[in-house]
């Protein structure tokens, strides 16, 4: 479970593809300080496994000889592995995951820690595309297109998660939806340098989906969403 507060951003430093599994390799040294096998980490909003980590500090071969420990830039600064499956593939945009690409990173929230975002699964429901970036003085606007599916789980001052960041949805027509972006949204995020035509990672509000799956015997059957798993 996370809370869409992203702690840092990461950086892709290997990939690498084995039969159907394609295995990364990230930097992020502050959530790599406590990692251990078997731990979750949300990247840009996909909850994936911990398979190795070589925490800040550890000499390099720690993840077991990776890329990343072969090069004396890495070396000692914080990297974890993960690996992803057909199904991570086809429902994400981390297929498109390069080295050297930046991902938004944050561990599973601790029972008892705030919930500064809100409820979280790491669960993407669909992949959505930047349409339009309005910049401000100091906020930028930006729209993206939203999945048929999950348009009914999206409401004006709801939240969504866009690349593993909380957001509140600042206005929607159905076919797309807009959020505000705050300075330090802007600075400690991916969504600070994406464009238009990126492929983004959606999680809507799990709340939603419960009550309308609670609600279904007593208002008459309602379409199922694909992305309703």
């Amino acid at each position: 479970m996370f809370t869409g507060i992203v702690e840092e951003i990461g950086e892709v430093v290997a990939v690498r593809r084995t039969d159907e599994v394609l295995e990364l390799t990230v930097r992020g040294p502050t959530v790599s300080s406590d990692a251990r096998h078997g731990d979750s980490i949300a990247v840009s909003g996909v909850c994936l496994t911990v398979t190795a980590v070589e925490p800040p500090g550890e000499p390099a071969g720690a993840v077991g000889g990776s890329a990343a420990a072969d090069d004396p830039d890495d070396a000692g600064r914080g990297v974890f592995r993960v690996e992803l499956v057909p199904e991570t593939l086809a429902r994400t945009s981390l297929a498109d995951v390069r080295t050297g690409t930046r991902v938004n990173l944050e561990r599973a929230v601790a029972v008892g820690g705030r919930l500064g975002g809100h409820i979280v699964q790491g669960h993407v429901d669909g992949v959505g595309t930047l349409l339009r970036r309005d910049p401000g003085a100091r906020s930028d606007e930006l729209s993206f297109s939203l999945p048929g599916t999950l348009a009914r789980y999206v409401v004006e001052k709801g939240s969504i998660t866009v690349d593993g960041v909380s957001l509140t949805v600042a206005g929607t027509d159905g076919a797309t939806f807009s959020v505000a972006l705050i300075p330090t949204t802007l600075a400690h995020t991916t969504l600070g340098s994406r464009a238009v035509g990126d492929t983004v990672n959606l999680e809507v509000d799990v709340v939603a989906k419960y009550v309308e799956r609670l609600t279904a015997g007593y208002a008459g059957p309602t379409e199922r969403s694909e992305g309703f798993r």
